[in-house]
């Protein structure tokens, strides 16, 4: 896979009339990467709590404030993962404007041997080496945050991983979700595109393929939303693209991927007659988020039971981040994923205007994720 020089913006569709959100694609950029930052934040504050104890800590509502928490949060590998992701596409980006085609799948590889290399695990000598780059000078990058075990072993092979030759090829974590929103935000490539990088990506730490296809689709509904579709009509787009077997290489499609997304979308179109569902069914009915299935599902149920019925009625855009953050942080699973997914997406639907101030205040390291927030949008001329 590599990005091409020269490429041609792929045309935005017209906007439905439920639609009301325009931000600029420079602001979908750094709400995306700023909403996933605070929602995996504030879900890593609980991350391995089951619900009882998150109810006994922070109240009955459960943990919904970066106040609630004394000594503030700190984000995960998923923000340090989905950074590292930016700065792969950064580095093929650059070759591509420079005239060069480059081996996007190569680029991220080599940024994510870096990012292993901060974790404090020694590179194979089969690793190739790459010289440090803007975001390696950053400490705060360097600190192990409960990575992945897939993502780990997967690198640590040294080995670049493909999807006909997979390393961990049993794996579906949510290691792959966690970090591929950045994808979706490339505005000059086709949406086709978009998923094979997404899933190409993937498959160098986890060859399930419902590991490959929520990453994939995760990248396709942030794609559609950069793209000024609705929350509705991006997911429900990913999911027929699903239910229609329309996947690049005719890849047959996960039956447990379908079923949880269509449950998600099921559930949500329910909760403005019959309510939310509580943290208990919420996991009854599409997991704890630990496999990559079930954490795009529980982020796109939180995202979608908490929005606005009509564009001019209900929560503003960021009274919809707090109630969607909250939704996905609130349950006895991987909080800090599931919240990191629906904030990439809530951030890219409305942009950084929905991000809540106080909760900017509170985010560890602010401007190591607009720095690289600034580098996306300059290299892709947004």
């Amino acid at each position: 896979m590599s990005i091409e020089p020269g490429s041609t913006p792929e045309p935005t569709p017209a906007p439905s009339a439920a639609q009301t959100p325009t931000p600029s694609h420079e602001s979908r950029i750094h709400g995306c990467l700023l909403g996933g930052a605070l929602g995996d934040s504030l879900g890593y504050a609980v991350e391995f709590e089951k619900i009882d104890s998150i109810r006994a800590m922070f109240g009955p509502a459960g943990l919904r404030d970066f106040a609630d928490l004394d000594g503030g949060s700190h984000f995960s590998d998923d923000t340090q993962m989905t950074l590292y992701t930016v700065d792969g596409l950064l580095e093929a980006l650059e070759w591509a404007n420079s005239g060069v085609a480059a081996d996007t799948n190569a680029c991220l590889w080599l940024a994510y041997l870096r990012w292993l290399g901060s974790q404090g695990v020694v590179l194979p000598d089969s690793a190739p080496f790459q010289p440090p780059r803007w975001i390696d000078g950053h400490e705060v990058l360097r600190n192990r945050r409960a990575p992945g075990n897939a993502c780990l072993s997967g690198l640590a092979t040294g080995e670049m991983g493909t999807v006909y030759r997979p390393v961990n090829p049993d794996s579906k974590g949510c290691g792959t979700v966690m970090r591929s929103a950045p994808f979706g935000l490339l505005p000059y490539i086709g949406a086709d595109e978009v998923y094979k990088m997404s899933a190409d990506a993937a498959a160098l730490t986890h060859g399930h393929p419902s590991a490959r296809q929520s990453a994939g689709v995760f990248s396709l509904l942030v794609h559609a939303l950069a793209n000024g579709r609705s929350l509705q009509d991006a997911a429900s787009a990913a999911l027929e693209q699903l239910q229609e077997g329309r996947l690049p290489r005719g890849e047959q499609p996960d039956s447990d991927l379908i079923d949880r997304l269509a449950t998600a979308q099921r559930l949500a179109a329910a909760a403005s007659g019959a309510g939310q569902l509580s943290a208990e069914d919420l996991v009854a009915e599409l997991g704890e988020g630990w496999v990559a299935e079930e954490a795009l599902a529980v982020a796109v149920y939180a995202v979608l039971a908490t929005a606005p019925a009509t564009a001019a009625a209900g929560p503003g855009p960021e009274e919809h981040f707090r109630a969607a953050i909250a939704v996905a942080v609130n349950h006895s699973g991987d909080s800090d994923s599931t919240a990191s997914i629906a904030g990439n997406i809530l951030g890219t639907y409305y942009g950084k205007e929905c991000l809540p101030a106080d909760w900017l205040e509170a985010l560890e390291a602010p401007e190591v994720i607009r720095g690289m927030a600034a580098r996306l949008a300059a290299v892709t001329g947004v």
